[in-house]
């Protein structure tokens, strides 16, 4: 993409970037905009958005073009995540809750597993513009099947506030700069990164006040007021920080260290997706029978326990030790994202679902930012 776009090393970056601050940026609406257009308005539009924006990514010839699609692309991706966690909620009766949310979560689990083993099979066989034509076919197709099924909530034309989204705004983009820079520019010695922690420090500080004083906050205070949302929303930011930080260092450290090649360390990398998948199965059987709390403790407790073994990984180590920690990590990743899930809704009321979807989205993709730093 570098060479083909004419993009330095240090430009190109700004293809990830930009994507990461406009998603960032977009998702606390997400709940606004719901309610202000209907959620199936919104979701299929975000979906065709999507397909969309992929095409043009696709056929961008310099990165300006590239940079601005992926913006678009970054907005479109923002709403999609939410509402489809929402809609699972709404569509199933409280008691098959925790079965609807294990399958919605074992795509969201299993995709930043999935996603790097394609795309790098797609650009080395054939071009990195194939990873954005990939989404086209299936892009389409989910467009059709949401046409034809998708409910939608009644409209409630809220007014936005907008002087609180702004300061939000400002304060996610810059900490999504810091974060995705601050490696780049070597921290606090750069005059870049200290310029944005004040201005992340003052936007956020300026929003929760503005928060706790107004008539009308862009959040409801009883979405931070429910104890269970509110614990459930740090534990996500955790959650976010073990699952992007690990699939983030291992492909290149498996494939520049230990020598596999991209099909290999795919190979090797999905055993971790596996031990998701069936951990979600379990939690959702559980789910009725076993305190959350515990299926939650379990699963971090399995996942620092796989961390720990990874310490003492050695370049001359076989693969069948990649192989069985990460079928163990991905067991307890899988434990603590079901019961999570589940608490997090389970005290919280149905008008607040959107926005805390939303929420908890946001929170594991700052996680995920931070894991990545």
């Amino acid at each position: 993409m570098q060479s083909s776009l004419g993009a330095t090393m240090d430009t190109i970056t700004w293809v990830l970037t930009s994507y990461i601050v406009a998603s960032a940026v977009a998702m606390p609406i997400t709940g606004w905009l719901a309610d202000r257009i209907g959620s199936r308005n919104l979701f299929l539009g975000a979906v065709a958005g999507f397909i969309l924006a992929s095409m043009l990514c696709g056929i961008a010839t310099s990165l300006t073009e590239m940079v601005a699609f992926r913006i678009l692309q970054g907005v479109c991706a923002a709403f999609i995540g939410p509402l489809s966690q929402t809609i699972m909620l709404d569509i199933n009766k409280p008691s098959e809750a925790p079965r609807a949310m294990s399958i919605w979560g074992m795509s969201i689990m299993v995709a930043p597993i999935l996603g790097p083993m394609i795309g790098g099979w797609l650009t080395e066989n054939y071009n990195w513009r194939w990873v954005f034509y990939i989404n086209l076919p299936i892009g389409i197709l989910t467009l059709v099947i949401l046409w034809w099924l998708l409910p939608s909530r009644p409209i409630n034309r809220r007014e936005l506030d907008r002087f609180g989204f702004a300061m939000l705004a400002i304060g996610l983009a810059t900490l999504q700069l810091l974060a995705d820079r601050g490696q780049q520019e070597d921290w606090l010695q750069s005059w870049e990164i200290i310029i944005e922690l004040l201005v992340v420090v003052a936007a956020l500080w300026i929003f929760a006040v503005h928060q706790m004083t107004t008539r009308r906050p862009m959040f409801e205070r009883l979405l931070v007021a429910d104890r269970n949302f509110f614990i459930s929303l740090n534990m996500m930011l955790l959650v976010g920080m073990m699952t992007y930080g690990i699939f983030a260092l291992l492909p290149p450290m498996m494939q520049n260290l230990y020598g596999y090649t991209v099909y290999d360390t795919g190979v090797l990398l999905a055993p971790r997706g596996v031990g998701i998948i069936l951990a979600m199965f379990i939690a959702a059987k559980l789910a009725s029978k076993v305190d959350p709390r515990i299926l939650i403790f379990c699963g971090f407790l399995m996942t620092a326990a796989s961390m720990w073994v990874m310490t003492s990984w050695s370049l001359d180590m076989a693969w069948n030790k990649i192989v069985y920690t990460g079928l163990f990590q991905g067991f307890g990743m899988g434990f603590v994202f079901i019961p999570l899930n589940a608490v997090a809704f389970s005290t919280l009321p149905m008008r607040f679902r959107t926005d805390g979807s939303s929420l908890l989205y946001l929170f594991r993709n700052l996680g995920g930012s931070f894991g990545i730093s």
